[in-house]
């Protein structure tokens, strides 16, 4: 279990736009060869959007992008036709593939925090895509075939327990709550990358958000 806490992520983003972006894998110019993936993930941003602002329009390519709005609503456009706003409980998924660009802002009058995760795709290539699902549960995961990859999404009250899948590689998120893996303490943006875990489970201080990305 490699824990990474929440304060020894990358700054970036543009305050002066409204943009706050902390990364947890080396991202632009915080470059950190030790630090470029974990399984099929290679970005796992928390990003911050006054109202207003947002990322204009910029390419992608060979990634699977998947978004987790914390709070507010999140538009997204690209250019292959695509609008759509998600807010909290939607999973969206950009299939970048050979190449697509987008742009992701917040048009609503409040503050918008959500995660965004990048995933390596075990195939470069392909045509675009694009999925949302609406509210989803926690007991359906959303398969990334593409990356090898499947997300589970846990909604813990005070006191509850919830199993981490035994793979060879899982990457949990801590969106928000206080939780305890194992005998690490853990609070909202903390992450653990675990290799061939087994039997552990996570119990809630707090009523707690986990995104848990389970890979082979």
């Amino acid at each position: 279990m490699d824990v990474r806490r929440a304060g020894e992520r990358y700054r970036g983003g543009d305050p002066e736009a409204g943009i706050e972006s902390l990364h947890a894998f080396s991202f632009g110019p915080h470059y950190d060869p030790d630090n470029l993936r974990f399984g099929a993930v290679i970005a796992c941003n928390e990003e911050r959007l006054a109202p207003g602002a947002g990322f204009d329009e910029h390419p992608h390519s060979h990634t699977e992008i998947v978004t987790w709005v914390v709070r507010g609503e999140l538009t997204h456009r690209d250019s292959a036709g695509h609008t759509s706003v998600i807010g909290p409980g939607d999973v969206q998924h950009l299939s970048a593939a050979a190449g697509v660009r987008h742009v992701e802002r917040n048009e609503a009058d409040v503050p918008l925090v959500f995660v965004q995760m990048w995933l390596s795709p075990r195939k470069p290539g392909g045509a675009p895509d694009y999925a949302v699902v609406r509210g989803i549960a926690d007991a359906t995961p959303y398969a990334l075939p593409h990356a090898g990859a499947m997300l589970h999404v846990r909604r813990l009250a005070r006191g509850e327990r919830t199993a981490v899948p035994d793979a060879p590689r899982v990457y949990l998120h801590v969106v928000r709550g206080d939780v305890r893996l194992a005998d690490r303490d853990l609070g909202p943006g903390d992450a653990v990358r675990i290799t061939n875990g087994r039997d552990l489970e996570a119990v809630a201080f707090t009523p707690a958000e986990l995104l848990l990305w389970e890979m082979a």
